[in-house]
């Protein structure tokens, strides 16, 4: 079923080989669904750590393939087997694409899709992403966007907002936080989102751990979550956390070291993130739209932007998120109210 004239081509930015930038290219609309397939048009897409593994060649990418891994935009078709989203949904876009239904993960305590060993993954593996006008994703990884949401702050929580979902969002769940980073840019905004304590990394482990306990009765914080990929950042995290609790870790360092002493003399729990379960990423966008939350982004318009943004990601100083408005119709359908 389908809301509208569907173009045969589009423009889509494509890894097209290693190490090299985005080419833009004009590539088919596949609008054959599968039965639980939607087909939507982009309206935001984001660029995340990921991506530049993809380009880089580090998760053996086949390519070309269209970048961007996560996005949002509105629905304008939907498969055969879909009855949860119709043409003209809001929605934001999932990643893992096509889960299989019959393995460990997906039959697993997890709400499945979150795991699939047979998955492919939108923009990163065997299935094309957002960097596009149009993208073809999986009903069953989708989330309906809260009419009080934008384009702009659904996109980037499709993947990066999901996988530190209950972190991230720790004071709209009524909890208190402590922020550590080493940019003043991060240090801002952690006092912007709301951090009962900020703690500065650069003044050394020993401090920040000094600081840490200071303000939590010397026990060290209930949990933490790391999204720092600095050499350090692992140790740093279970040594702020209480004895016998948890470590969640996000970020892709090419090794995560931690020394014993926090690890196995403090009972430190560690275990790493990805993604969400659909019903997860829908609770999240609901808790944003109860709660007011948004993204702090920088946009860059089209696709023909794409470079600029990457290198500005590149330079360190990226405040918040990095967005490419593909749709800027639908962004001004948002301020006009008809969504």
């Amino acid at each position: 079923m389908t809301s509208q004239k569907i173009p045969e081509k589009m423009q889509a930015a494509q890894v097209v080989e290693y190490n090299a930038p985005y080419k833009i290219t004009i590539v088919p609309v596949s609008s054959d669904l599968a039965p639980s397939e939607l087909l939507i048009r982009v309206a935001v897409a984001f660029l995340c750590h990921t991506d530049f593994m993809v380009r880089e060649g580090i998760l053996g990418t086949p390519l070309p393939i269209t970048g961007s891994h996560e996005g949002a935009g509105t629905v304008v078709a939907v498969g055969s087997a879909v009855t949860a989203f119709a043409p003209g949904d809001r929605v934001m876009a999932g990643m893992l694409y096509h889960a299989c239904g019959s393995c460990p993960e997906c039959k697993g305590p997890q709400p499945p899709p979150q795991y699939c060993a047979n998955a492919t993954a939108c923009g990163i593996k065997g299935a094309d992403g957002f960097f596009a006008e149009y993208a073809r994703i999986d009903s069953r990884t989708a989330a309906k966007v809260p009419a009080n949401v934008g384009f702009v702050t659904a996109a980037p929580l499709a993947c990066a907002g999901c996988t530190v979902y209950k972190g991230v969002f720790a004071k709209a769940l009524g909890l208190k936080v402590v922020g550590i980073d080493a940019r003043d840019g991060g240090l801002e905004l952690t006092r912007k989102g709301g951090a009962d304590v900020v703690v500065d990394a650069r003044k050394g482990d020993g401090a920040v751990v000094e600081g840490v306990r200071r303000v939590t009765g010397g026990a060290g914080v209930t949990a933490t979550v790391n999204l720092s990929d600095a050499k350090a950042a692992a140790a740093t995290s279970c040594a702020v956390t209480r004895m016998h609790s948890t470590v969640v870790h996000v970020a892709q360092p090419e090794n995560v070291t931690i020394p014993f002493t926090e690890l196995i003399m403090r009972d430190i729990r560690v275990r790493g993130s990805l993604v969400s379960s659909a019903k997860e990423a829908q609770d999240m966008l609901q808790l944003v739209a109860d709660h007011g939350i948004s993204v702090h982004s920088n946009a860059f318009e089209g696709l023909g932007e794409m470079e600029q943004l990457i290198e500005l990601a590149e330079s360190g100083k990226m405040k918040g998120k990095g967005v490419v408005i593909i749709d800027q119709a639908q962004i001004d359908a948002e301020g006009k109210g008809a969504l």
